[in-house]
């Protein structure tokens, strides 16, 4: 009747449109790469994570960055930066161990995880690279790592995820179950002692975000004022609040001393030194 005189439809929307026809639904098989990706969300859920924000004032390392004699992405210079921090730090390079009877396990030393987004066959893809020693590699030998996961075949610099993602999920899961767990070296060396997770090249932030290490950065892009917003997800399990707040204070300060002397000192890679 209302549309007979010219009058809107007062029926719901979707009444409507079961009026007329349903919309059709089609599956198709998961994607191929979510698996170690679906896994990491999982297992994340079992961890009492929790985010630390704090504003950073960068103006100084955004100027040491475009002024150096090679080129040095964020991400390096935040993974170096923490690095140094947990090298400081033992809490950021330890985990809960074993099941029954836990303990706190501490890595020697720092291994970071970087999640990588790469281009698969037109579909994006989220890959985990491992880079030891953050703290003790020079900027442009971590630079040029990070730049080895970002453009190597897929199949050569993630050899490992993709044969993990080949064996059925319940077992992959049980497998990095494991690894979490264990006090082993092979834990950090799988696992890694923390990871980087960050959207600022996409003008985003994602500060919080699944992780089963036991502490995860996050920075976005700067401001127009050279401030950057930087989270760290911690296991509430092993930090509380306020060491992980300190830590961040502590970031900054190696961030705006240490690693800008770096980027103003830094050189490019000698061909052997690379090699």
């Amino acid at each position: 009747m209302a549309e007979a005189i010219g009058l809107p439809d007062p029926r719901p929307s979707y009444e409507r449109l079961m009026s007329k026809q349903a919309p059709t639904v089609s599956t198709s098989p998961l994607p191929a790469g979510r698996g170690c990706v679906n896994d990491v969300a999982i297992l994340a859920l079992d961890i009492p994570l929790f985010p630390v924000d704090r504003l950073m004032q960068l103006e100084a390392v955004a100027a040491a960055r475009n002024t150096a004699a090679v080129r040095i992405g964020w991400a390096a210079i935040f993974l170096k930066a923490y690095g140094l921090v947990a090298r400081e730090t033992p809490p950021l390079r330890s985990w809960l161990a074993g099941r029954f009877r836990q303990r706190l396990a501490t890595s020697s030393e720092s291994v970071a995880s970087l999640a990588i987004n790469r281009g698969d066959d037109g579909d994006d893809r989220l890959f985990f690279a491992r880079l030891a020693r953050p703290d003790t590699t020079p900027l442009p030998l971590l630079q040029q790592s990070v730049d080895w996961f970002v453009t190597q075949p897929i199949e050569e610099a993630f050899k490992r995820q993709l044969e993990l993602e080949g064996v059925p999920g319940w077992l992959r899961r049980t497998i990095l179950r494991w690894n979490m767990r264990s006090a082993s070296p092979k834990r950090v060396t799988r696992i890694g002692t923390f990871s980087l997770s960050t959207l600022a090249g996409f003008s985003a932030t994602n500060r919080f975000h699944p992780t089963i290490c036991t502490t995860s950065l996050s920075y976005g892009p700067l401001d127009g004022d050279g401030r950057c917003l930087v989270t760290v997800i911690a296991d509430h399990r092993v930090l509380d609040g306020a060491a992980v707040a300190k830590a961040l204070a502590r970031l900054e300060e190696v961030l705006t001393t240490e690693i800008v002397a770096e980027l103003r000192t830094a050189r490019p890679v000698p061909a052997e030194a690379a090699a």
